[in-house]
């Protein structure tokens, strides 16, 4: 996988490539990250690559040439052949106002092998980069930002965790918050371990057992595998109807999910 990030501040990068499981998937040559500087493709003595916005406003707006430029540089592949699946690219604008990152919007992008990330800036990009150029617009959150590179280096790193080999094991990522069903667990681990199923993870614990009078709930020292699962998706429901329940309205729901929300229901609301 190769990333090819544009930003007008280059240097932001310098410190969340540089660490963890970007780090190691870096070193391992399972992902390329290349940052470009947009100024070098503005031609002025300033190397200017904003101007006010037509029709008045405040703010400054990032230009089209500069970009365009800096796309034609990279070589990336034309926008037509980009969406039509001939080539496994694609360019991303990092925008308030785009489409909500999440878990399945990552998994599509580690199935790809090269993804460049435009950094807005400023007011905002001009629009003819997201109508004409980009083939998707993201936002990571509904809240604004003072420029796309955070957005950028959270995109980074929850892609790069899903290609294979950059998580050491591979069920980690398979079992997370937000990780719609899919295939079964493999190895040896007990049959407990259940995956979110789309919904929020359940609560982990380690030693010591008991930590100032805080004690790990019973289910989980018991050693019955069955006893452990049903806490588990118990819990995973309990915390998703806290803290997310919107996630409940398209999470694949089992009969027994539902019984157990109505004991949540009962007890907890």
């Amino acid at each position: 996988m190769k990333f090819e990030i544009v930003t007008i501040f280059p240097e932001f990068f310098r410190g969340p490539l540089d660490f963890g499981i970007v780090r190691r998937a870096r070193e391992a040559g399972l992902v390329e990250v290349s940052v470009h500087d947009l100024r070098q493709f503005a031609h002025d003595r300033h190397r200017t690559v904003d101007d006010r916005p037509f029709g008045g406003g405040e703010g400054m707006v990032l230009k089209p040439e500069p970009i365009f430029e800096c796309m034609e540089a990279l070589h990336i592949a034309p926008r037509d052949v980009r969406l039509n699946g001939r080539v496994r690219e694609s360019v991303v604008l990092l925008s308030a106002q785009g489409k909500r990152f999440a878990q399945n919007v990552a998994a599509s992008l580690a199935e790809l092998d090269r993804i460049v990330l435009l950094c807005g800036r400023y007011e905002g990009v001009d629009e003819r980069v997201a109508e004409f150029l980009a083939d998707r617009e993201l936002s990571i959150g509904d809240y604004v930002l003072s420029g796309g590179e955070l957005g950028a280096a959270v995109i980074v790193d929850t892609v790069s965790r899903l290609i294979p080999g950059a998580v050491g094991n591979a069920d980690s990522t398979r079992q997370e918050s937000f990780t719609a069903a899919g295939a079964p667990v493999s190895g040896e681990g007990p049959s407990s371990t259940c995956g979110s199923g789309g919904l929020l993870d359940y609560p982990h614990y380690t030693r010591p057992a008991n930590y100032r009078g805080m004690e790990v709930p019973q289910p989980l020292a018991s050693g019955n595998h069955e006893e452990i699962r049903r806490w588990r998706r118990r819990t995973a429901l309990l915390k998703t109807y806290r803290n997310r329940p919107d996630l409940l309205q398209s999470a694949p729901l089992s009969e027994e999910d539902r019984e157990l929300l109505a004991e949540i229901e009962a007890k907890h609301f």
